[in-house]
């Protein structure tokens, strides 16, 4: 890719650009800080029967809902749930009116990191109802991760469902066997196989570069294979985002347009829907997804997908995942990272409180509730007592069970967060410097400068 000239004077501009993203989203970073008071809650009705509402951006699918919920009603058939779809994108903007209103949801889906910041005040603490559920040492039966991440100042604002971790590739095998390669294990590797494909008029990766959360999967995952953990050091404060290996890693970030692994027009590009349909559509081989990805291993699965994704003719595939490919001269391991992929938070205005929280308690703490939970294969339960049982899962092809296995084996050595640390001032100059990176407005070196002056903007607000 030719190399793009910036003046001082853009460079001006995107100065004054990256520091209005740091205003906006420090202003924003104190303004949840305080939620109105919800008042006197009204009577929590009763525990055993009633109609709820259940608000999230996920299960996408609606039918993996319908399935939980109808798993539900065999234990208690007399509280009706609603679950309604709402798009991530809206997801503020429509779950922060609802919850000052009397007319919320009963049961909401809470994400680790700065949604747990902006909805805390509007939250049942559950606390008392992990320990009636699981007894007092309930945290040691959980996954770590999907409490931490859900808890601020000593407060559980949710009972986390199952658990995502992010920092694989997935890639479609057929596509690799007919042009007879093999999955990239370095970035030098990956080029070449891109290389191949293109020959071929066959897309090779594609990225929905246009998203924060799905950038910052790419960044970690380039971080950690030069130094294992810096990424999380950073988030924390405990070195700075100037540090050479973040620089590197934005280097890195820059080489992936350079050389052409991402696909043309991608800082424009969302991975849902334009990037995953892309994939699913075998306009391209490879692409950046996490474990929430493995439920596309199911026929069920897979085929709603395809169906979602409008592929006109459609014929399921054995995706596989793979390892992101390691940066080259080094010789780290790939890892995974993660967080609660989602958990169910009760509205602490709701008059239905006591069935949203039978609700929540079999979702999150019963074995039934999880088992339905990880034979999805949506998320990874949240109880660690249970796994997938692969006996009961029809996945689209036999080959896919060691992938699928392997790949639920990593995730049960993960200590690194993804997006629990990560507050909005620095999400947003994150996305910000991401773009402007990828596109030459800015050096590697400016845009961890703007990372670095974010996250102590943040820490400013915080004291």
């Amino acid at each position: 890719m030719r190399s793009v000239h910036v003046s001082r004077a853009s460079l001006r501009r995107l100065g004054m650009i990256f520091a209005a993203a740091i205003t906006a989203a420090v202003t924003a970073l104190a303004s949840t800080g305080c939620v109105p008071g919800p008042g006197k809650p009204p009577p929590p009705g009763s525990p055993t029967s009633g109609n709820i509402t259940w608000w999230g951006w996920t299960p996408t699918d609606a039918a993996v809902a319908k399935q939980y919920i109808a798993a539900f009603n065999k234990e208690y058939p007399n509280i009706h749930v609603t679950f309604r779809l709402v798009s991530i994108d809206s997801w503020d903007a429509a779950l922060r009116p609802a919850l000052a209103s009397s007319s919320g949801p009963d049961v909401f889906d809470m994400e680790p990191g700065q949604r747990v910041e902006r909805f805390k005040g509007f939250t049942e603490d559950l606390t008392p109802l992990a320990e009636d559920a699981l007894g007092p040492a309930w945290k040691d039966k959980l996954a770590e991760i999907g409490v931490k991440g859900l808890t601020y100042d000593g407060k559980l604002t949710a009972l986390s469902v199952g658990q995502t971790y992010a920092g694989s590739v997935w890639i479609n095998p057929d596509l690799f066997a007919k042009y007879h390669l093999q999955p990239p294990r370095t970035m030098a590797e990956w080029k070449k196989v891109c290389k191949v494909f293109r020959s071929h008029d066959q897309g090779c990766f594609v990225q929905g570069a246009a998203g924060a959360g799905f950038n910052q999967d790419t960044l970690q995952a380039i971080a950690d294979s030069i130094q294992p953990g810096i990424w999380t050091k950073a988030s924390k404060g405990e070195v700075k985002w100037t540090h050479p290996v973040i620089i590197r890693t934005l280097q890195t970030w820059k080489d992936l347009f350079d050389s052409g692994i991402m696909q043309p027009g991608a800082i424009g590009y969302q991975q849902y829907p334009d990037a995953n349909n892309d994939f699913l559509s075998g306009k391209y081989a490879m692409v950046m997804m996490g474990t929430w990805y493995m439920i596309n291993s199911t026929r069920t699965g897979m085929q709603s997908s395809l169906s979602a994704a409008g592929v006109a003719d459609p014929q399921p595939f054995a995706m596989q995942p793979i390892p992101f490919p390691r940066v080259d001269g080094s010789h780290h391991p790939s890892a995974l990272f993660g967080d609660a992929d989602y958990g169910l938070s009760v509205n602490i205005r709701s008059e239905h409180r006591a069935a949203a929280k039978t609700f929540v308690r079999w979702m999150t703490t019963s074995e039934q509730g999880q088992h339905a939970v990880a034979d999805s294969l949506l998320d990874l339960p949240s109880l660690r007592s249970i796994q997938p049982d692969f006996d009961k899962i029809t996945m689209v092809d036999d080959r896919q069970v060691p992938w699928i296995k392997s790949l639920v084996k990593q995730t049960s050595t993960v200590t690194e967060p993804r997006m629990s640390l990560v507050n909005q001032d620095v999400s947003t100059a994150m996305q910000a410097s991401a773009s402007a990176v990828a596109t030459g407005q800015s050096t590697p070196q400016e845009a961890a400068q703007t990372l670095q002056q974010a996250a102590e903007a943040a820490a400013a607000v915080q004291r």
